[in-house]
């Protein structure tokens, strides 16, 4: 592993990372015309189980020393370990650009959060993303970004900001943090295609291992992340925005391929995640979720594991 500086020199391009497609603006419009009708997804959204008293209340506090999790919907957690509060991609707005409005609220309000030790992003898509939400934060939280993206976080006065490669990691106190790759790209405006890194993060603590994958489709990198960081304890993986297939499988897994990636990680537990938050694609609202635990069963994984947590729900290790 590698230590990523506060400021490096990065190529002009992450194309060579890439290992499918770019979809084309062809792509992209046949899509379009293949979305089917909006209103009966929206109309499924009330499936989507919401944790009790979620969003108001605060996640409960951990114990000390121990490792626990709150989702808040879509790919943004909060994460508790090795005595430190730790957000993924946070997206507290009701809209992003481009697509409808979210269809379930925030698990935790923003007032009910407690003090964040740390950010990570996993690309700058603009669901993983938020501009409107990271104007919240404190301009010293510490932020931990792919290459090429901190110079977005700087201009709004971030003043504790780390770029990372693939395979560069930080100890921030007790925990350690590892960028892994992705199979997946970045974008966010007309002209910055793959300008800026895309991967995801293992955080360790002790024995304890948490991976987050951010976004991704399926493929070798998985293998090798379980390679490095064997004893993952929880594989937090997306399991939504995949139809249509000949489209999304490039970049976002289905709900069999994120067991089967939780396989080839040799993760402990998995963690489905972004779904029920935002209408991306054309499955529907709850499929991911009853997909990916049939997937799970068949694999022959005891149900326990499979953490199919509800929205603002909270679970400890």
């Amino acid at each position: 592993m590698t230590t990523p500086p506060q400021v490096a020199s990065w190529p002009r391009s992450f194309r060579d990372r890439l290992t499918g497609p770019l979809p084309r603006p062809v792509d992209v419009w046949r899509m379009v015309r293949e979305r089917g009708p909006t209103r009966q997804l929206l109309a499924q959204a009330g499936a989507v189980p919401v944790a009790p008293g979620a969003p108001t209340g605060p996640p409960p506090a951990p114990e000390p020393a121990t490792t626990a999790l709150t989702w808040a919907g879509h790919a943004s957690f909060v994460i508790t370990i090795g005595g430190l509060t730790v957000l993924t991609d946070p997206v507290w707005s009701r809209r992003i650009p481009g697509i409808l409005p979210r269809i379930t609220p925030p698990g935790i309000a923003w007032s009910a959060l407690p003090p964040i030790d740390a950010v990570v992003i996993s690309h700058n898509h603009y669901d993983h993303l938020d501009a409107p939400t990271i104007r919240r934060l404190p301009r010293d939280t510490p932020v931990f970004v792919p290459a090429n993206l901190g110079r977005w976080f700087r201009r709004r006065g971030f003043t504790e900001v780390r770029e990372f490669d693939w395979w560069q990691s930080w100890r921030l106190r007790e925990v350690e943090f590892d960028f892994v790759p992705a199979h997946h790209w970045s974008r966010r405006t007309l002209t910055d295609t793959c300008r800026s890194l895309w991967g995801g993060w293992v955080l360790s603590s002790g024995a304890e291992r948490i991976y987050f994958a951010g976004d991704t489709g399926y493929g070798h990198w998985f293998r090798e992340i379980g390679d490095r960081y064997p004893g993952i304890d929880l594989a937090l993986l997306p399991v939504g925005a995949y139809q249509p297939r000949w489209f999304m499988h490039a970049m976002h897994v289905d709900p069999e391929e994120a067991v089967q990636a939780c396989l080839d990680l040799t993760a402990t537990r998995m963690v489905p995640m972004h779904w029920g938050t935002f209408i991306l694609s054309n499955e529907p609202i709850i499929e991911p979720l009853t997909r990916a635990t049939e997937a799970w069963t068949r694999a022959g994984r005891p149900r326990d594991d499979l953490w199919d947590l509800a929205i603002g729900e909270t679970r400890t290790l």
